[in-house]
């Protein structure tokens, strides 16, 4: 008999999680829900995010040295970046085009409004706080810790991924210096490394069923705790908002990943998707690209047919900078609640949301909900009272599932474009 494969097995597991989410709130096991199940889902994502600084690291290191030649990084890289943010631009300009076409705002009555704002008032609390320590950096903050004093405290947190992927580049560029045979020992190092965390991701991928029905599951148990009606309720009042951003999410894979990957590569389209399934489903559960990195390199190397040497630099990269998803999501969230709270914002300031949602989201960790953070500075800056986050805080967590699946869609479309181009892409036989 056939094994199944894993994108079905994680649709399985994805299934039942809702399931028994659902069963859990109705019979009010809420508490043994999030004490017995949840556990297993987050080891599940600990297990990811412990190999994603020692793969980025390994990956970009052994990527940039086998480059051969900093000219040819520079073109790969330059390719890449510009790829990015074009995508990240078109994303924001698609979701402002369907706030302003659907105008949710408008639909959300002055009741519910002051329901939600009072429900997760808490939370916001939370936000402003983190919020507020970002905002107050100065405007070469970002640039500067990109640069890391040290290199045990930069690879001591997944937050900090853009000062490992500089270590790795710094390291990469070195190697590419000195002679071959004093950059060997080194070299064959990392390249260890990588193939021990290979292994380890196959190792942890085994869980994913198990890990995806338990998130599912606890995220579920979340959202309504022993009443269900909690998630009806919430949908009701701002359905729209959420019909609003998915649209969006849906039209940017459908356009804009869609058009690029046509015009850019030959890959046939049903072979992209296919192949990206099991990355988009455990981004999907996960709500993190940065622990989905492991399942997407294996995605793109294995079934999409893209060299190494392009996914361990492109990849990486991609997961840190590119967050297409988030910032659509940022620039629909930012009008939509200006519009539920009346608020007229002109053309100006649409454009103003364009540009800081562009450079944000280059900023933004590749964890979950970081997107809300970097909300409360969007808001900001286009003077939106940033309290009506707590509008969209209750479905923040199910949305941030979906944008995530973007993300990564993204990385993966990048990564085969920069493949093609460089006459490295194997389509692999369907």
């Amino acid at each position: 008999m056939k094994k199944l494969a894993l994108h079905w097995k994680i649709i399985i597991g994805l299934v039942l999680g809702v399931i028994f989410g659902i069963f859990s709130s109705l019979n009010g096991w809420s508490d043994f829900t999030n004490s017995y199940i949840a556990p297993v889902g987050i080891i599940f994502i600990n297990l990811l995010k412990l190999i994603s600084v020692p793969l980025v690291l390994s990956s970009i290191v052994t990527g940039v040295a086998s480059l051969s030649s900093t000219k040819k990084l520079s073109r790969i890289g330059g390719k890449a970046i510009g790829i990015y943010v074009g995508t990240t631009t078109l994303a924001v300009t698609m979701g402002l085009f369907s706030v302003n076409i659907i105008q949710p705002g408008n639909r959300v009555s002055s009741e519910m409004s002051e329901k939600l704002q009072k429900d997760y008032n808490s939370d916001l609390e939370k936000k402003f706080i983190s919020a507020e320590s970002v905002k107050n950096r100065g405007p070469l903050q970002p640039i500067i810790d990109i640069f890391p004093e040290n290199f045990f405290t930069a690879a001591s947190s997944n937050r900090n991924m853009l000062q490992v992927v500089f270590i790795a580049l710094f390291l990469g560029i070195g190697l590419i210096q000195i002679p071959k045979k004093e950059a060997k020992p080194i070299l064959d190092f990392f390249k260890g490394l990588n193939q021990v965390v290979i292994k380890l991701v196959d190792l942890i991928m085994v869980m994913a069923p198990y890990g995806v029905f338990a998130l599912i599951a606890s995220t579920m148990s979340t959202i309504a705790g022993n009443n269900p009606s909690e998630i009806i309720s919430l949908l009701s009042g701002i359905g729209f908002y959420m019909i609003t951003v998915i649209i969006g999410l849906t039209a940017h894979v459908i356009i804009t990943y869609t058009s690029i990957l046509k015009l850019m590569t030959t890959m046939p389209l049903n072979l992209f998707y296919k192949g990206i399934a099991p990355a988009q489903l455990l981004a999907f559960s996960t709500s993190s690209s940065g622990a989905t990195l492991p399942a997407t390199m294996e995605c793109c190397e294995e079934k999409l047919g893209v060299s190494e040497e392009v996914s361990s630099f492109i990849l990486p990269l991609g997961a840190t900078i590119n967050m297409d998803g988030t910032a659509l999501y940022q620039a629909v969230a930012a009008v939509f609640i200006a519009q539920a709270i009346g608020m007229d914002l002109t053309f100006t300031a649409q454009l103003t949301i364009i540009l800081t949602a562009v450079l944000a989201s280059i900023g933004t960790a590749a964890v979950p909900s970081a997107g809300i953070i970097m909300l409360v500075i969007i808001l900001e800056t286009v003077g939106v009272p940033t309290k009506g986050i707590a509008l969209i805080l209750g479905v923040d967590r199910i949305l941030d599932m979906i944008r995530t699946v973007v993300n990564v869609t993204g990385d993966a479309s990048v990564s085969v474009i920069i493949a093609s181009s460089e006459d490295q892409l194997s389509i692999p036989v369907d």
